[in-house]
């Protein structure tokens, strides 16, 4: 398993000074027990956020295995609803503080386009949320049709970061970015496409399948 490193700044500096805080006072030979027990718990906090950031910044290593009309899921987290338009489908997706939180290509096809939107902080159960909120916009197209993925930012998840640019060439699976904190991914299927998934379920980032093409 691997770590994102935009998780680096989250999990190195706090760790370093929270065991020093923890270790230093002690190797100085300070004996205020006032003074060292605040340092001391004032460190294991940092230590015990650094390791959260740890778990929270994981990047798991997983086998891309899907048929050649699969849509697999972009993210890890629990499908929130899934909208079925005339034109199109919408499958939304929670990504809670405990899941990974990087996204992956449903689809092989080429990315043409990555829009940044600007926006607001809403929670990802606001039904706005996914209208109003910051985010960035990958649309990849191949033969069977246009699709979507939208990073949405939350009241935690105030940046999300792209990792790939327009032009590319994804296999499906490949990394697109990843959300800081928690909170929703979008994903929209073109009306070729039937959602595989329902509202409450829990899928994981290439390898819940949550369309197919028909």
């Amino acid at each position: 398993m691997s770590i994102l490193k935009e998780g680096y700044p989250f999990i190195f500096p706090p760790l370093a000074a929270g065991l020093g805080l923890v270790i230093i006072p002690r190797l100085a030979g300070l004996t205020a027990a006032a003074f060292c027990y605040g340092l001391a718990a004032l460190g294991i906090v940092l230590v015990f956020f650094a390791l959260f950031c740890l778990f929270f910044f994981r990047a798991p290593a997983i086998t891309i295995n899907a048929g050649e009309n699969h849509i697999l899921s972009p993210c890890d987290g629990t499908v929130l609803e899934v909208c079925n338009g005339e034109h199109e489908t919408v499958i939304r997706i929670f990504l809670s503080v405990f899941n990974v939180h990087l996204q992956r290509s449903p689809v092989k096809g080429k990315l043409t386009n990555v829009e940044h939107k600007k926006g607001r902080f809403l929670i990802a159960w606001n039904p706005l949320a996914h209208s109003l909120n910051e985010q960035n916009i990958f649309t990849i197209e191949n033969e069977h049709g246009r699709f979507t993925v939208s990073q949405i930012a939350g009241f935690l998840a105030r940046r999300c970061v792209s990792w790939v640019k327009t032009g590319d060439t994804l296999k499906q699976g490949d990394k697109l970015g990843c959300i800081k904190f928690g909170s929703q991914v979008d994903i929209c299927l073109p009306k070729s496409a039937g959602a595989a998934v329902r509202s409450g379920q829990s899928v994981r980032a290439g390898i819940t399948v949550i369309g197919e093409i028909t």
